[in-house]
């Protein structure tokens, strides 16, 4: 996966340490292939309504009958996000390579299962977790006896509730 690889290039190149990753929806995904390819250098992973996969992994396979959704948002080969207006400036999001969607995730190395590891799960104000897109995964993180934390936001913290989530990561990440 190009991405996984070009952050694992990116920590040998800086030479970084104590790394903390924070994978969001699908970068849970980027977060786990980098933590198996480099546990050494990772401080902690946090997960932000973000896949939790298992080697062999994709995330249409993880998402099952609801990729169906992913599907029908993808245009010429790209997810392009429903919450982001046309003609929006940035920042913002921008549509998303779905064949990324379908690779599978390889991993072999059982010292980032030692890395300390958090989730947080989104919840939109009014609506139970238990509904919420990323519920399951939320429960594959308490299966794996990882801390779950619950932010009220929509799917994008980053735009519904930036000042909560800051807070919230400062929290997990030990400031």
């Amino acid at each position: 996966m190009t991405h996984i690889t070009d952050v694992v290039n990116m920590i040998l190149f800086e030479d970084l340490h104590d790394v903390i990753l924070v994978g969001h929806s699908y970068g849970g995904m980027v977060v786990t292939g980098v933590a198996d390819s480099l546990p050494g250098r990772i401080k902690k992973l946090i997960y932000l309504d973000a896949m939790v996969p298992e080697n062999g992994e994709s995330v249409l396979s993880i998402q099952g009958p609801r990729a169906d959704r992913l599907k029908q948002m993808t245009v010429n080969g790209f997810v392009v996000p429903s919450w982001v207006p046309a003609g929006k400036l940035p920042p913002k999001d921008v549509p998303h390579p779905f064949k990324t969607l379908s690779d599978k995730i390889t991993l072999t190395n059982a010292s980032r299962l030692k890395i300390p590891t958090t989730y947080i799960l989104t919840v939109e104000k009014g609506k139970e977790a238990k509904d919420d897109d990323f519920a399951s995964q939320a429960e594959r993180a308490k299966q794996k006896h990882w801390p779950v934390l619950q932010l009220e936001a929509d799917h994008n913290p980053q735009w519904s509730a930036p000042e909560a989530l800051v807070s919230i990561l400062k929290k997990v990440g030990g400031e």
